[in-house]
Order: C-alpha cells, then sequence, then structure tokens
C-alpha cells in the first residue's frame, strides 16, 4: 500500500517536469521568433542602393534625409518627402521660391559645393543624398556619418530620381513620377506634331562671359521634347563651353535660341547681355533674324536641376509654342 505522504511526493515530482518542459519550449519558440524576425529585416528591410560611388545599404524608410544638392532638394520634395537638411540655393537664397513652403523649417548645412559635415552630423541622419560632381572626395567622410548614396551628375535629374526612390523607399512613387513626365513629353510631341524637330541652342549670359550649354539639365529634356541640336551641341560628355571672345558668337547659330542670364550682378548681367546682342555677328544669327530668341528663367531651366523644375520647363515650351 503506498503511503500517502508518496504519493504527494510523487505528484509534485509530476507537475515540476511539466513547468519545466513548458519553459523550455516556451524559451525556443521565442528563440526561434527572434530568429524569423532577424531574418525579416535582413531580407525585407534592407535595401542595396548602387549609386555612382558604389552600393549602400539602407534599412527600412529613412524618416530624417538630408539632400546635398539642387536636383536632390527639388526630388526629395517630388517624392513627398522634407529633407531634414539641404544646401543652399544658388540663387534666390536660400531656397529657391517654389520650393520654400515644402522646404520651410529644414536646415541649411551649407553650399552645394561645400557642405559642412558637422552641421549634417549633428542632424544624425538615416540617409544622405549626394552627388559625385560636387561630393566626391567627401564621400567617405559622409558615409561615416549616414548611409549615402551618391548621384551620377548634379544635371541628370533622372538618375537623382532613380536613386532618391530607392534611397526612401519609396521607388514605386519614382517610377510613377517618371511615367507622368514621360506621359506629358509625349503629349508635347503629339501637339507639336510636324513642327520639329527645331533646332535648337541655349544661351547664358554671365557678369563676364557668355556661354552655349549642351547636353546637360536643359538640353537632355530639350531631346526628350523633339529638338534637335547645332552639329557639337550634342555631346553628351560635356556641359557646354565658355565663349572666348565674341568671334565665337556663330557656334549659337540654330532655328531657336533659348537664352537665360545668370547670377546676382544684375547691372554687369545686363550689361554684357546687351553688348554682346548687339554685335553684328549675333545679329547675324538665324534664330535672331526670325524673331526665335527667347529669354526663359534661369532656376527651371538650369539651376534646379530636378522634377518638378523640369515639369517648369515643359510649362515654358507649352507657353512658347502656344499649345494647351
Amino acid at each position: 500500500m503506498i503511503h500517502r505522504k508518496s504519493i504527494l511526493t510523487i505528484f509534485l515530482l509530476l507537475l515540476l517536469f511539466a513547468v519545466l518542459t513548458a519553459c523550455g519550449t516556451d524559451e525556443q519558440s521565442a528563440a526561434e521568433g527572434n530568429n524569423s524576425n532577424d531574418e525579416g529585416v535582413e531580407a525585407g528591410n534592407v535595401r542595396t542602393v548602387e549609386h555612382a560611388m558604389g552600393e549602400t545599404d539602407i534599412q527600412g524608410t529613412p524618416e530624417k534625409v538630408v539632400t546635398l544638392y539642387q536636383g536632390a532638394n527639388d526630388i526629395a520634395v517630388a517624392l513627398e518627402t522634407k529633407p531634414v537638411g539641404i544646401v543652399e540655393s544658388w540663387t534666390e537664397k536660400p531656397i529657391y521660391e517654389y520650393l520654400r513652403d515644402d522646404l520651410e523649417g529644414a536646415e541649411v548645412v551649407g553650399e552645394e559645393t561645400q557642405p559642412n559635415l558637422e552641421a549634417i552630423a549633428e542632424l544624425e541622419p538615416d540617409v544622405i543624398i549626394a552627388s559625385k560632381t560636387r561630393h566626391e572626395e567627401i564621400y567617405e567622410d559622409l558615409s561615416s556619418i549616414a548611409p549615402t548614396v551618391v548621384g551620377e551628375a548634379v544635371y541628370d535629374w533622372k538618375n537623382t530620381l532613380e536613386i532618391t526612390g530607392k534611397a526612401l523607399n519609396k521607388e514605386e512613387k519614382a517610377e510613377e513620377l517618371l511615367a507622368e513626365y514621360n506621359d506629358r513629353i509625349a503629349d508635347f510631341k503629339e501637339k507639336m506634331g510636324d513642327r520639329l524637330p527645331i533646332e535648337a541652342a541655349i544661351t547664358n549670359f554671365r557678369a563676364d562671359h557668355a556661354r552655349i550649354f549642351y547636353m546637360g539639365y536643359a538640353g537632355q529634356i530639350l531631346e526628350d521634347a523633339g529638338f534637335s541640336r547645332p552639329e557639337g551641341h550634342d555631346n553628351p560628355d560635356e556641359w557646354g563651353i565658355k565663349l572666348s571672345s565674341k568671334e565665337s558668337i556663330p557656334e549659337a547659330d540654330a532655328e531657336i535660341i533659348f537664352n537665360f542670364n545668370s547670377g546676382t550682378e544684375t547691372e554687369q548681367i545686363q550689361a554684357t547681355y546687351e553688348e554682346w546682342t548687339s554685335h553684328p555677328l549675333w545679329e547675324e544669327l538665324e534664330a535672331v533674324q526670325n524673331d526665335n530668341v527667347y529669354m526663359v528663367e534661369e532656376v527651371a531651366w538650369n539651376a534646379a536641376g530636378g522634377y518638378i523644375s523640369a515639369h517648369h520647363m515643359l510649362d515654358d515650351l507649352y507657353e512658347i509654342f502656344e499649345l494647351e
């Protein structure tokens, strides 16, 4: 006959065994759950973004973004992201007027050509958008602050849109924006019809010299829109040329000329413009003789270098050619 005390002892031992077994199972389940979460982060939330300086891993959707060139400022806004840090605009300082409402409160962290690394670090960004044109030499410094992706050239807004969309985890939105641009380009070309192609030159006057722009920002958009370029102006590897003397004016000969003036020395710029455009060689240009020279706005046609400004440039083309 089993003693009552022995039965109680056996019961307690069985109960203890059950509790220990359950605890072990829970710990194993928790460990497996943690491993599953880790794998989810690695597989689903970390993206490798290829860019002009290599590859950068970015986790999740960055909330604190710093943009270090004008096109990146513009495109961040187009992607419905407000950077915590931006660089100062070239004109209309400190921020281009068309972006001021959207970028209100963003800290200016220096100039595009010389950003303040200490100011950037204090913002503790999740990602930095830079440009090889401006920031190749400080890429390692920027990368030590935060994951950094680098655009090919400041004027290549499509590349900026692509890498920024990937970096901000807004790739689908970036693709939507590009599709909207392409739709508008197609609409412009359809409405222009057999008026295209038109040979177009882009001139620029500054305080002490004149320039011709080739396949930079405006040149690429004009090419998209169906314009042709004079011989030599279609070089994709050169931004353009500085005209060394007025004897170089014939290099701007084309069916139509789009001109913008640059700089803050307005009186001196205007004097240079008047001096060059009153020269007999300027008067001999085909566009001048046919009254096809159009003054356009510097920010939209050159300085801003972004997606929103590309639409502003298209707005000008619709207006110039009286299209609805």
